[in-house]
């Protein structure tokens, strides 16, 4: 793969120094592609394993370094994708992806390049919420990484095809199906302040157990999905139904009495919470809104997806 050389190749000299400035973008495309920072860190790390295994000959013989990183990290996640099919089959209830407390370090990737109509384009900062990447999760392996490379990172089809191992076209009709799901999928989101404000009522209506309250900020459709991965007491399956999840949730309001304390913060780029009990994040809660109506929750409670938060 021989496109153009990224900010920080250096191709006289590809040093320590121009080679893990590549880190962010490859944790970036890793994140996106696996919906797992502790996945993405694993890819970045076998990446350069197989860079320093590389004589310094052939080091040199690469003409953009940071392009070969990302050939190399795009073509491990696609395997990983391939397995992780087969593992979350073991899964025990709901996988959500796992929750990040600061976009700032996801929302960064390559600048647009070529002619594509950006328009059929994503936004970077959309391609990190929740609702994104459970959309992404639905793709296959193929979908999902021809999708992100093109259009997330805005690699031309003929470099997308070197990591997939499918002809140009061929990544063109995956890209293109993914798009569709992406549009079939995609909610009217408001300003980022008027979805905090619904957020924010929903905590309150939450912590007063007030049911009527939360039915008004539920759409009559919602769904709540929950994601404990058999670590944390969860509901199995998703709730569907704006009165439902409403009446459960003011039961877990219940349950979980005084001890439980709720904050209002960024998931994914989007208004969300967290609750913490005894000064530790058990639960992150991502929801997409819209209108002014929550149509999703995603609560994440495996406490192996709620690491980024502990050290945040």
């Amino acid at each position: 793969m021989t496109t153009r050389g990224e900010p920080g190749d250096d191709q006289s000299d590809p040093g320590l120094g121009a080679i893990m400035s590549e880190r962010r973008r490859l944790i970036n495309l890793g994140y996106r592609l696996l919906g797992s920072l502790a996945d993405a860190e694993d890819v970045v790390q076998e990446t350069y394993a197989r860079w320093y295994a590389l004589s310094e000959r052939e080091q040199r013989a690469i003409e953009s370094p940071g392009a070969w990183l990302m050939t190399v990290a795009g073509r491990i996640c696609l395997t990983l994708l391939g397995s992780a099919r087969a593992r979350r089959e073991t899964y025990v209830g709901a996988w959500i992806p796992e929750p990040l407390p600061d976009p700032t370090e996801w929302i960064s990737g390559r600048s647009g390049v070529g002619g594509t109509d950006p328009a059929d384009r994503v936004t970077l900062d959309e391609s990190v919420t929740m609702a994104f990447l459970v959309v992404l999760d639905a793709m296959t392996p193929a979908e999902r990484v021809a999708f992100v490379l093109h259009d997330v990172f805005r690699y031309p089809f003929g470099e997308v095809a070197e990591i997939v191992g499918r002809t140009p076209a061929a990544c063109r009709q995956l890209a293109s199906s993914a798009r569709r799901r992406i549009r079939s999928a995609r909610t009217p989101a408001g300003p980022s302040a008027g979805q905090a404000g619904i957020v924010r009522q929903f905590r309150t209506a939450w912590e007063a157990k007030d049911i009527d309250a939360l039915i008004s900020l539920l759409d009559p459709d919602a769904t709540a999905t929950a994601d404990g991965g058999g670590l944390a007491v969860t509901h199995l399956d998703p709730i569907v139904g704006g009165e439902r999840i409403a009446r459960a949730y003011a039961e877990i309001a219940r349950l979980w009495g005084g001890r439980t304390t709720f904050l209002e913060c960024a998931v994914n780029g989007r208004p969300g919470l967290v609750a913490q009990q005894d000064g530790t994040i058990v639960t992150v809660f991502a929801f997409a809104i819209a209108g002014d109506r929550i149509r999703y929750i995603w609560a994440v409670r495996n406490p192996e997806k709620l690491r980024p938060w502990h050290s945040s």
